[in-house]
């Protein structure tokens, strides 16, 4: 059996493919048009697995936000810094990476949580919440489903994976002391030949306050 990429080895061979093989994700514009109907002007927003940079810091920071975007992936961020010239993005691994307590207005996390343990996952959920200020959002997108490192193909890619379903995302946000305001399970199918069709699952949640 082969043996499962890491994450920069995967978006690192991946780059702009990765744009091409998801395109037109309505769950995910969806929820950010909620976001930005949220936030207040010149807001402080984390990107956790930025990618490409495209649509989410784009967005943002068109809006006129403080964008900073993280991903593990060294080409990713050379695309994106091309791309999104009004945001900055950093190369870091997401489970090493900190930031102060209370500093955010908002952080989003679409897809990006998906290679590493469950133990890894629930250590970043726990650590998100601390660095919004009260009444501060984190957005996430995932794929809803039962999976504890569980070995997959991804565009080709095998990596091991882990998630949970919508229910227990739910109850390690609130856990960590968030409140859940927005909720959606969409149904996802791309026309391209490699992906499968998926459950992805969005949730906001707010730090009181």
């Amino acid at each position: 059996m082969t043996s499962p990429e890491t994450a920069a080895e995967v978006f690192d061979a991946l780059g702009t493919d990765y744009e091409t093989a998801f395109p037109d994700q309505t769950g995910q514009k969806a929820v950010l048009e909620w976001l930005l109907g949220r936030l207040s002007p010149g807001a402080t927003v984390v990107d956790l697995g930025s990618g490409t940079g495209r649509p989410v810091a784009e967005t943002l920071a068109a809006a006129g936000h403080d964008i900073t975007g993280y991903d593990i992936s060294a080409k990713m961020i050379e695309i994106a810094r091309a791309r999104v010239p009004a945001a900055r993005f950093e190369q870091a691994d997401l489970r090493a990476l900190t930031r102060p307590a209370g500093s955010l207005d908002a952080v989003t996390a679409f897809f990006s949580l998906l290679q590493m343990t469950r133990g890894e996952l629930d250590a970043v959920l726990a650590k998100v919440a601390t660095w919004l200020v009260p009444g501060g959002h984190f957005v996430l997108g995932t794929v809803a489903a039962d999976a504890d490192e569980v070995e997959s193909s991804f565009l080709g890619h095998p990596i091991r994976a882990s998630s949970y379903l919508p229910g227990k995302f739910v109850a390690r946000l609130e856990g960590a002391g968030l409140e859940i305001v927005y909720r959606e399970l969409v149904r996802y199918e791309s026309s391209h030949p490699g992906v499968r069709p998926e459950e992805q699952l969005y949730l906001t949640a707010r730090r009181p306050g």
